[in-house]
């Protein structure tokens, strides 16, 4: 099985920003020497407890501090930026990083409504109009637009000897078939989609037609904590399960919350409900217990890759987590 990391570089409430980017670094350190196969870090924009509104920023700091494993962005958010623009950044750093960049596309505004305002002008204008971008910026990446085109006459240099891989990244049919349509890998955000994993990926190997690949490329990014035993890693869970209810009540502003801190959250009876809705879609467990769950969801969905994401409190369970699991199936 193929494993690879996605990091929102999150912030604990005991952390400072400068302190939970460093962690990433880390982190990208110990996927590598664990065997994972991509790391890609996430763009996020004034989220308090996410450090990170700029992959472009850390990818070159990540590549430098690695050698081997795959960077790249989860996602950009392209609604918000120029195909031109975005392709020199991700040409330069395959060129720096000769086959080992990835470029995640995505289309979510990635932060408020006032946010998006302050990014972009006609954010969902450049929505609609995705398929066009997205066309436009893989031309780009491929240096292939088409003889006559305007476009042709330009090029996002420097023009690496190894392109970018884009893959599309999504919650839906309707990113599952854009991906498809346009012969683009796909990754699904199972963690943060309540449609079924099976059908979204079905659907687009179905209607799969090539294009940047000759055939259908799926990665599954689901959320997981791992620790030594089934109850350590529910515990560990708790503070990023009440942190996301914190957040959505508008509360949270000092970053994940330490477990006593969890512990004491006082929960009312329809968050009590929510958090359970949030558990089941996560994988908690002892090693042998994910071990199975995601073998179980790779034979479901026969996904190429599956994708993780991690957040607890103390970066060491974090670390402790990922290796956990790729002691089980990676080595």
């Amino acid at each position: 099985m193929k494993l690879s990391i996605l990091d929102q570089a999150p912030v604990s409430s005991n952390q400072t920003a400068r302190e939970a980017l460093e962690q990433s670094v880390l982190l990208a350190q110990t996927a590598e020497r664990y065997g994972y196969t991509r790391y890609w870090i996430a763009e996020h924009h004034d989220m308090t407890g996410l450090a990170c509104p700029a992959p472009e920023v850390m990818l070159p700091y990540i590549g430098a501090s690695t050698s081997r494993i795959r960077i790249g962005s989860g996602a950009v958010l392209l609604p918000h930026y120029k195909p031109y623009k975005v392709a020199e950044i991700y040409n330069m750093l395959a060129t720096l990083f000769p086959d080992r960049v990835d470029i995640g596309i995505g289309r979510a505004p990635g932060g408020s409504a006032e946010v998006t305002n302050a990014l972009s002008d006609h954010f969902l204008q450049n929505v609609w109009n995705m398929t066009e971008t997205l066309k436009d910026l893989l031309h780009f990446i491929h240096n292939d637009h088409p003889a006559g085109s305007e476009l042709a006459k330009i090029k996002a240099a420097p023009l690496p000897e190894i392109s970018p891989e884009p893959w599309l990244l999504g919650t839906s049919k309707k990113s599952a078939l854009l991906a498809a349509e346009h012969g683009m890998a796909y990754a699904f955000g199972m963690f943060m989609s309540d449609k079924d994993a099976v059908e979204i990926v079905n659907l687009y190997k179905d209607s799969f037609q090539p294009g940047s690949i000759q055939s259908p490329k799926t990665i599954l990014a689901v959320s997981a904590i791992c620790a030594e035993t089934t109850k350590q890693a529910e515990e560990i869970a708790l503070s990023s399960l009440c942190w996301s209810i914190q957040r959505k009540n508008g509360e949270g502003l000092t970053g994940v919350p330490s477990i006593a801190e969890a512990k004491d959250f006082i929960l009312s009876a329809t968050e009590k409900e929510e958090l359970r809705g949030m558990r089941e879609k996560m994988i908690i467990g002892n090693p042998a217990d994910v071990k199975n769950r995601l073998l179980d969801l790779q034979k479901q969905t026969k996904t190429d890759e599956i994708m993780i994401i991690t957040i607890t409190y103390s970066p060491q369970d974090r670390l402790n987590s990922y290796q956990l699991i790729a002691e089980e199936l990676l080595e």
